[in-house]
C-alpha cells in the first residue's frame, strides 16, 4: 500500500506541473491535430522528462544548483528558439498563405519536427526546475520509496503526452475550418514569445 501511494504521489505532482500550457505542450497538441509525426513528438517529450526525472532523483539537481552558468547557457538559447518559433507561429496566423503552407502542405519531414521537439523539450531550464530540481528533491523525501515516486511521476508524463499527442484528433473537426487553424497559431505565438521574455527578464 506504501508502494501504491508513492507512486500516485508521484502521479499526481508530476501531472500538476506538467498539464499546463508551455511551449511543449502546444507543439505536442499542434503535431496531434495535424496528424504528423505524432509518436515520434511523443516520444521524445515523455522520453526527456522521464530522462531528467530520474537523473534529479539519482542527484543530478545537485550538479545543477552548483553549476548555474549552464542554466544560464540554457535560458538564453531557449529564449532565443522560442521567440524564434513566435515569429513563425505570427506568420502562420497573420498570412493566409503561410497558414495554408504549414497545415494542408507537403508533411514536414521527421528530421526537423525532431530538431523542434529537441529544442523545445532541452532548451527551456523550467523543464530541469520542475524534473530535476523539483521532482527530485521531493523524490529523495521519500527515502527508501524514491524510485517508486520518480516512477510515477515517469507515467504522469508518458500518460499527458500521450494522451494530448493522440487525443487532438478529436479535435480535427473544428480545426477543419481555417480560421481555428489561426487562432491557435495565434495563441501559440503568444505563448511561445511570453516564455522568451520571461526567460530573458526573470532568470531561473
Amino acid at each position: 500500500m506504501t508502494v501504491l501511494l508513492t507512486v500516485l504521489a508521484g502521479l499526481g505532482l508530476g501531472l500538476s506541473l506538467i498539464v499546463a500550457i508551455g511551449a511543449q505542450n502546444a507543439f505536442v497538441l499542434r503535431q496531434g491535430l495535424r496528424g504528423e509525426h505524432v509518436g515520434l513528438v511523443v516520444a521524445v517529450c515523455a522520453a526527456t522528462d522521464v530522462t531528467l526525472i530520474f537523473a534529479g532523483t539519482a542527484g543530478v539537481g545537485v550538479v545543477l544548483e552548483r553549476a548555474p552558468v549552464v542554466v544560464d547557457v540554457v535560458r538564453w538559447a531557449g529564449a532565443a528558439f522560442l521567440a524564434g518559433y513566435a515569429v513563425l507561429a505570427a506568420r502562420r496566423a497573420l498570412h493566409p498563405g503561410a497558414l495554408r503552407a504549414g497545415t494542408e502542405g507537403a508533411r514536414v519531414p521527421a528530421a526537423r519536427v525532431l530538431t523542434a521537439v529537441l529544442a523545445l523539450s532541452w532548451l527551456n531550464p523550467h523543464v530541469y526546475l520542475d524534473t530535476v530540481l523539483l521532482l527530485g528533491s521531493v523524490a529523495g523525501s521519500h527515502g527508501g520509496d524514491r524510485w517508486w515516486f520518480a516512477l510515477g511521476a515517469a507515467l504522469g508524463s508518458i500518460t499527458w503526452f500521450t494522451l494530448l499527442g493522440v487525443g487532438a484528433r478529436w479535435l480535427r473537426p473544428f480545426f477543419a475550418r481555417p480560421a481555428a487553424w489561426r487562432l491557435l497559431d495565434a495563441g501559440v505565438a503568444v505563448v511561445m514569445a511570453t516564455l522568451a521574455v520571461l526567460l530573458v527578464l526573470r532568470p531561473v
